[in-house]
C-alpha cells in the first residue's frame, strides 16, 4: 500500500510538472522519506534513529525528485537543529552520481552530538539551486553512553544498596564524564518522577530509587543505561548509637584520650572517623586519641553496619589542641644596628601565663625574662615562651628569628621628587630617596624609613656647600640656582655622599615680541619684528618655524611668511618669546553674507554682513562711505564697494544691488534682430544666480543649454532655427527642487 501511495504521489507531480511547462533547469525536490537499510535483515525502513549501540550508525532514506538537473549537479542532504530549524543546517550526505535517477535511497550517520525529538531532513540541489520539501520530525539520538549508570550518595562509584538516613540525602550519577550535560529519567519504587531531569536527585522519601538517560520515548529503552536500585530509609531513628563523653576534649602533647562507643552488638561492625574520613585500622568500639601525634585534633565519630540495619553513625565529638597559642613578633625581622644606637625586639603571645627567655646566636640571654629585649649588637635573635598556666603548663614555642646586622657602609640616593625636566622647569625639590645598608658580605638592606631621619645632613652645589642647606631635602625656586647638586649624609663613624644631580632651571621671566602687521598685502613687502627686552648683552636667535635664522639683530625685518619666535639664553636654557604668525594675504579671507549680487524688492531693506576683516568701509557708486561697521542695510539699487582691511592690506569687494523682477518667465521670444525680445530674459530671481540651474531641451529632448549662473544670453547671435516656429522646454531648478518649468516659442 506504501508503495503504491508514493507511485501515485510521483506521478501526480511529474503530471503536473509537464503542465506548467517547465524549463529545461527546473527540479522539484520530494521530502526525503526513511528507507530500508538493505545491510541488514528485514525490510522495514526505521521510524526513529537510535544511534551509537555498539557503534552502529548507518540509516537510510529515499530521495525522489522530477525535473532536469544539469550535470554538475549535487544532492545534499541536510539534518535540521533539534527544533526543526535548518538555519544552521548540517550536511549528511552529498550525492553526484544520481543527476539522471529520479527515484534513489542513500545511507547517512547522524552527528554524535544529535540529541531530540523534533530533527526534520531535506534536500537541495547546487545546480540547478532548488530546496526540496522538509520531512516530518523525527527522534534522532546518537547514545554515547549505552551502559548501565552507577548512583550512589559519596560520588565514589560504589553502589550503596542500602542508605539510612533521618534527613534528606542526594544521590548522583557517577560513572560517566560530564553527566550534567545528559536529561534522565528518575524513579521511585517504580513510578517516574517526572519533574527530575538532572544527574542528581533530592531524595526525601523514602523508597527504591533507579535512573535511566532520557534518549527520547522511541530510544531509551534500547539505550541500555538503567542503573543500580538503591533502597533509601528516610526518617529512621536507628539504635541511637554515641560517643560517650570523654574526660577531657582539650589535650597537651602529653595526653591521651580513649574514645568509647555507647553500646555494642555482636552483629555489628564499627568504623571510627576523624573530620568524616574512615581512620584506617580503626573499626574497634572505642579508639584511642593520642595528642603526641601531630594534626591530632578534629571531629571523631563512629559508624556502625551490619546485616538487616542500616548504616548509622554518632554525632561527633570535637579534640581540640590545648597547645595552640600563637608567638607573633612584633618588630621587623631584618633590622640594621647603627653604631651607639639602640634596638627593641618584642613578641605577643596568647599563651596562658606566659614566661620569655631570649636568645642570640642559640644562646640564652640571662636575665631577659619580659617579652621586650632591648639590643646593642648584631646576630640572630628569637624568643622562647613557655605556657605555665591553663591545661598545659610545660609546652614551649620559639619565635620567628629576627636578623640584626651591623653595616660596613651606607649607600644615599639623591632624586628630583616632584616633576622636573631640564630648561623647561621653573622650580623643583631634591630629596634623599634611598639609604641602603651594605653589610660586610655585600648584602644590601633598604633601611630609608628607619634611618632617614638618623642622619645629619649637608647640601652641596657644584662641589661647595650651601650654608643652612641641612635637611634631608632642598628646594630650589630660581634659574640662578642652576648646577650640580650632591648631598653629604653622616651618622655615627659613617660618612657617606650620594650621586650627583645636575640641575638646570628655566628662568620665570616672559620675553614678549611685537610686529608692525602679519599679512604681506603685496609681493615684495617686509615686516618688522621686535621686542622690549634688552639684547645689547644677551645671546639669543630669531626662529622661523623652529629654526635659527639671525643671531645679531635686535630687530628683525622679514619677507617670508611663517612662525617668528625670539630666544634668549638664560643660564643655559632657551627663554622663548610668544609666537607671530605671518600670512600672506589671502582674499578669499573676505566673505559677504548673503554674496556680492543682491536682488530685493523695491521698497524693501536688505542686510549684507562682511566677515574675516580688522576694519570696513562700504562707498555708494559716488564713492561716497555710507558705513564704517562689518554690515550695512540697502535700502536702495545701485553699485556699492565694500573696502576691507586686514592689518595693512585693503581687499575690495563690488556689490551689485537690484530689484526683484516682477516679470514671468516669457515663453514666446521673436529673434528677428531687431533688439527686442531676441533673447530670453528671465527674472533676476533666477538669472546671475551661482546656485540656480537653468537647462533648456530642444524638441527631441536634447538638453542644449544647462548652466547655473544664467546670464540671460540665449539664444546666442550664431544660434540657427531650422523652422520658423520652434518649441523648446525649460527647467530652473536649485539644489532641492524644481523652481519653474514650462515651453519657448521660438519665432524667427
Amino acid at each position: 500500500m506504501k508503495t503504491l501511495n508514493k507511485l501515485t504521489v510521483f506521478t501526480a507531480l511529474s503530471m503536473l510538472f509537464c503542465a506548467f511547462q517547465l524549463s529545461a533547469q527546473a527540479i522539484v525536490i520530494n521530502a526525503p522519506e526513511p528507507a530500508d537499510n538493505p545491510n541488514l535483515s528485514g525490510s522495514t525502513p526505521w521510524s526513529a534513529v537510535c544511534a551509537g549501540n555498539g557503534g552502529f550508525n548507518e540509516y537510510f532514506v529515499n530521495i525522489t525528485w522530477i525535473g532536469t538537473a544539469n550535470a554538475g549537479n549535487e544532492f545534499i542532504l541536510e539534518l535540521s537543529d533539534a527544533s526543526g530549524s535548518f538555519t544552521n543546517a548540517q550536511t549528511l550526505q552529498t550525492i553526484t552520481d544520481q543527476n539522471a535517477v529520479k527515484d534513489f535511497d542513500t545511507s547517512f550517520a547522524i552527528p554524535t552530538d544529535t540529541r531530540g525529538e523534533g530533527y526534520k531532513m531535506r534536500v537541495r540541489s547546487t545546480d540547478p539551486v532548488k530546496v526540496g520539501s522538509e520531512s516530518e520530525a523525527f527522534n534522532m539520538y546518537y547514545m554515547d553512553v549505552t551502559s548501565n549508570l552507577n548512583i550512589s550518595e559519596l560520588g565514589d562509584g560504589v553502589p550503596p544498596g542500602t542508605v539510612c538516613s533521618t534527613g534528606a540525602i542526594t544521590l548522583q550519577v557517577d560513572n560517566i564524564a560530564n553527566p550534567e550535560t545528559y536529561q534522565y529519567i528518575w524513579f521511585r519504587s517504580g513510578t517516574e518522577l517526572t519533574s527530575e531531569t538532572g544527574h542528581t536527585l533530592n531524595v526525601t522519601q523514602s523508597g527504591m530509587y533507579n535512573v535511566y538517560i532520557n534518549y527520547g520515548p522511541r530510544c531509551t529503552g534500547s539505550g541500555n543505561t538503567d542503573s543500580n536500585i538503591v533502597d533509601v530509609t528516610i526518617g529512621g531513628s536507628g539504635t541511637g548509637i554515641a560517643v560517650i563523653a570523654p574526660t577531657k576534649t582539650s589535650l597537651c602533647s602529653t595526653d591521651t584520650e580513649m574514645l568509647s562507643i555507647d553500646q555494642t552488638d555482636a552483629s555489628w561492625s564499627y568504623q571510627w572517623f576523624k573530620d568524616d574520613v574512615e581512620i584506617v585500622g580503626a573499626t574497634a568500639t572505642s579508639y584511642n586519641v593520642n595528642a603526641a601525634n601531630a594534626g591530632f585534633e578534629g571531629d571523631y565519630a563512629v559508624e556502625i553496619s551490619g546485616t538487616g540495619i542500616c548504616n548509622e553513625r554518632s554525632a561527633v565529638v570535637t579534640i581540640t589542641n590545648a597547645e595552640l597559642y600563637t608567638v607573633t613578633v612584633e618588630n621587623e625581622i631584618n633590622m640594621v644596628l647603627l653604631p651607639t644606637q639602640n634596638e627593641v625586639l618584642s613578641v605577643s603571645t596568647t599563651a596562658v601565663t606566659p614566661s620569655y627567655k631570649w636568645f642570640r646566636n642559640a644562646i640564652e640571654i640571662s636575665g631577659e625574662t619580659n617579652s621586650t629585649l632591648t639590643i646593642t649588637e648584631d646576630g640572630e635573635y628569637y624568643a622562647e615562651v613557655t605556657q605555665t598556666g591553663g591545661a598545659c603548663s610545660v609546652s614551649s614555642k620559639n619565635s620567628d628569628v629576627t636578623t640584626v646586622v651591623s653595616p660596613a657602609s651606607f649607600e644615599i640616593t639623591i632624586n628630583y621628587t616632584d616633576a622636573y625636566t631640564s630648561c623647561e622647569t621653573t622650580s623643583t625639590i631634591l630629596g634623599v630617596e634611598l639609604i641602603n645598608a651594605v653589610a660586610a658580605d655585600g648584602t644590601i638592606t633598604d633601611v630609608t624609613s628607619a634611618l632617614l631621619d638618623g642622619f645629619t645632613y649637608e647640601w652641596s652645589k657644584d662641589g661647595a656647600a650651601i650654608s643652612g642647606a641641612t635637611s634631608n631635602s632642598i628646594s630650589l625656586a630660581s634659574n640662578s640656582e642652576n648646577g650640580d647638586y650632591d648631598l653629604n649624609a653622616v651618622v655615627g663613624s659613617f660618612n657617606v655622599d650620594s650621586n650627583v644631580l645636575p640641575v638646570q632651571l628655566l628662568t620665570n621671566e616672559t620675553v614678549s615680541i611685537t610686529s608692525s602687521g602679519t599679512v604681506f598685502c603685496s609681493g615684495g613687502e617686509t615686516i618688522t619684528l621686535s621686542t622690549t627686552t634688552d639684547l645689547s648683552s644677551a645671546t639669543y636667535q630669531w626662529q622661523l618655524d623652529g629654526v635659527s635664522i639671525n643671531t645679531t639683530d635686535e630687530v628683525l625685518t622679514v619677507s617670508t611668511a611663517g612662525t617668528y619666535t625670539l630666544a634668549i639664553d638664560k643660564d643655559g636654557c632657551s627663554l622663548i618669546s610668544n609666537a607671530i604668525v605671518v600670512t600672506p594675504l589671502d582674499e578669499n579671507l573676505i566673505t559677504l553674507d548673503p554674496g556680492t549680487e543682491i536682488v530685493m524688492p523695491e521698497g524693501t531693506t536688505r542686510l549684507v554682513t562682511a566677515s574675516g576683516g580688522t576694519a570696513y568701509r562700504w562707498l555708494d557708486a559716488n564713492a561716497v562711505e555710507v558705513s564704517n561697521s562689518d554690515s550695512i542695510n540697502f535700502t536702495e539699487a545701485g553699485s556699492y564697494t565694500l573696502i576691507a582691511s586686514i592689518d595693512n592690506c585693503e581687499i575690495v569687494r563690488q556689490i551689485e544691488v537690484t530689484y526683484l523682477d516682477t516679470f514671468k518667465v516669457p515663453n514666446v521670444i521673436t529673434v528677428n534682430g531687431d533688439g527686442i525680445n531676441d533673447q530670453w530674459i528671465i527674472p533676476n530671481s533666477y538669472s546671475n544666480k551661482a546656485d540656480v540651474n537653468v537647462i533648456i531641451y530642444n524638441e527631441q529632448g536634447q538638453e542644449i543649454v544647462n548652466e547655473f549662473d544664467y546670464k540671460n544670453n540665449w539664444p546666442q547671435s550664431t544660434t540657427a532655427f531650422t523652422k520658423q516656429n520652434m518649441v523648446f522646454y525649460y527647467k530652473i531648478r536649485n539644489a532641492s527642487e524644481v523652481l519653474k518649468q514650462g515651453t519657448i516659442t521660438v519665432i524667427r
